[in-house]
């Protein structure tokens, strides 16, 4: 089956975490976890060299949710690496400052000044709905910790008039019941980031945002509002009654915890956002849709891929003494042209590693090729994102109360939903700053100390 936009927004990181689970008919309910390990899910690959290096694939939804369903040699391997890298630098303020400025609309613009009157209109009464929504969503245990659907509301949606279209779409899909139920609990990249620090490992990322915020701003504007209209459409219809969500973020976390792997990026159900390609399209329509299917296809899914792949070689080849897991979304290792298909085209023997089956740590074959080679632009490019670990987070000196402070998490949707947590960016000492970059937590909405741990 050809992959479409629910693979290209699974891939992209949860860019849309599902319509509200309003859905009429039956659901079989959460699978049950398995007696023994082996019969677990595994998403996880060896890359055999010595040491070992693994490739991990994440899903972005409360790591709550599928901790006990990940088998034991995933949470190994992910302890017996020295470096563990994402595909966005997860603790990093200025990876949400990056993100904020690549979803502006430009010149000082507002969206009332660009969407057709019709458009923005329905757009503002979506997001009063949502508004009045939210407090009727939140659970009892986000009332208990202090959240406030105000709060909440502007965390998500605030400044949304300055926003460029096909960032509001996004947001418009991540203001669901569903999603709003499960604020408050670090999704799984980012509670691994959270334990790599803590374990004072070296992290870093593959990627910077604007490699995976610009392809996004790269559709032409006919294709924006095309797919903001369908979208709004879509939401209508389920507030309506008229339609029914055919698939939820409750589909991808089973898939993800007992399901079958191609059934996680294939099957429709397990989609995280709408298809935008449906058959009751005017032709002129479907055309469009099918248009922007095969640009995110090719920005957001098969150059992501070579270069992230060409990445992780170039610090494999850098790095021949050090193990490394590298943590991505599911998607890039599922598939056609993915990240494995990458390094196994270089050489590098990557195999699929079983539920229940031992962890490597001894000496393996090295099969990884040479470090000489071509890598050169690939490896300076990975050096800037790279991180030591230079003092635990509770030795980091806390900021006067006198410093101004950053607004809340803007808690956008994409593989940045890593990021989008509760509380409150603190602006970086400025007299440290000229010197050498310290490493600073944000104040998550989850503490370190409430959290289970690896």
């Amino acid at each position: 089956m050809q992959p479409n936009l629910a693979l290209i927004y699974f891939i992209f990181g949860g860019l849309l975490p599902g319509a509200t689970s309003r859905r009429k008919q039956m659901d079989p309910g959460p699978c049950e976890l398995p007696r023994s390990q082996g019969e677990l899910n595994s998403f996880l690959w060896t890359i055999r060299r010595d040491p070992p290096a693994y490739l991990f694939g994440t899903i972005h939804v409360p790591y709550t949710r599928v901790w006990d369903f990940i088998p034991e040699n995933s949470k190994a391997a992910f302890q017996a690496s020295s470096s563990v890298y994402f595909e966005l630098d997860l603790t990093d303020p200025y990876t949400i400052s990056g993100l904020a400025s690549c979803q502006m609309l430009p010149h000082g613009e507002n969206l009332q000044d660009v969407l057709p009157r019709e458009l923005y209109r329905r757009l503002k009464r979506h997001l009063e709905y949502v508004r009045l929504m939210l407090p009727h969503w939140m659970t009892p245990d986000q009332r208990g910790k202090g959240l406030y659907a105000d709060y909440l509301f502007n965390a998500i949606a605030g400044n949304w008039e300055r926003k460029r279209p096909v960032w509001v779409m996004l947001m418009v899909n991540s203001l669901t019941e569903t999603d709003i139920r499960s604020r408050g609990v670090p999704v799984l990249d980012l509670y691994l980031a959270q334990e790599a620090e803590r374990m004072k490992k070296r992290t870093g990322a593959v990627e910077r945002v604007e490699e995976q915020c610009h392809p996004l701003n790269g559709l032409n504007f006919s294709q924006v509002l095309f797919a903001l209209n369908q979208t709004l459409l879509q939401h209508e219809s389920l507030r309506a009654g008229s339609l029914q969500a055919p698939y939820t973020t409750e589909d991808l976390i089973k898939h993800y915890n007992c399901g079958d792997l191609n059934a996680v990026i294939f099957n429709h159900d397990t989609s995280q956002l709408p298809n935008l390609i449906n058959t009751t399209l005017p032709p002129h329509e479907q055309v469009t849709a099918q248009e922007i299917d095969s640009y995110f296809r090719q920005e957001l899914i098969y150059k992501r891929n070579e270069r992230m792949g060409k990445r992780v070689m170039a610090l494999l080849k850098q790095n021949t003494d050090k193990s490394f897991f590298f943590a991505f979304g599911a998607g890039h290792f599922l598939g056609n042209n993915t990240v494995i298909d990458v390094l196994r085209q270089a050489g590098f023997e990557v195999e699929h590693t079983p539920a229940g089956q031992p962890i490597g740590n001894s000496k393996t074959k090295n099969t990884s090729p040479s470090s000489g080679g071509s890598s050169g632009t690939a490896a300076s490019a990975v050096h800037i994102f790279e991180h030591v670990p230079v003092s635990s987070p509770s030795s980091m000196p806390l900021q006067s109360d006198e410093e101004d402070s950053l607004p809340p998490h803007l808690l956008l949707p994409d593989s940045i939903s890593q990021l989008e947590e509760f509380g409150r960016q603190k602006k970086w000492n400025k007299k440290q700053h000229k010197h050498h970059r310290q490493r600073q937590f944000n104040d998550l909405w989850v503490r370190i100390e409430d959290r289970c741990v690896i």
